[in-house]
């Protein structure tokens, strides 16, 4: 008999109504272009905006660009803006944090692999010399 009340509380709180979720009507929602080369908008009335376009790289990659802005629950404005290429994803926006910079001595390490590279130098993953 326990048990039937319990399953009944349980099925009663499940039937409760949920926090409502309010419709966000769509203002604007364009796309341009096909394949790697495009264009997109999209915005929102709920202060919603993404911003994107895409182009053919050259190591046969898509590198895309853009930005995207939303309300944070603080109701601060986040805006981000990034870069997706060969290099990688790279995002930029203020409210971001920032790492450390990186040694002094680390952008003479990667001046003299350059130096290196250029020569001709060749090492192997364990850091051995090959010619």
């Amino acid at each position: 008999m326990k048990v039937i009340v319990l399953a009944c509380l349980v099925a009663v709180a499940a039937c409760a109504p949920q926090d409502f979720i309010q419709p966000v009507a769509i203002l604007r929602q364009e796309t341009t272009g096909e394949g790697a080369n495009f264009q997109n908008i999209f915005e929102s009335d709920d202060g919603i905006l993404v911003e994107a376009s895409g182009s053919s790289g050259s190591a046969g990659q898509a590198n895309l660009a853009g930005r995207y802005i939303f309300t944070a629950e603080d109701g601060s404005q986040i805006e981000v803006t990034y870069i997706a290429d060969e290099n990688g994803f790279q995002p930029q926006g203020a409210h971001l944090p920032v790492g450390p910079a990186a040694p002094a001595h680390v952008a003479d390490l990667l001046r003299i692999a350059e130096e290196q590279r250029a020569q001709g130098i060749e090492f192997d993953q364990q850091g051995f010399r090959l010619n």
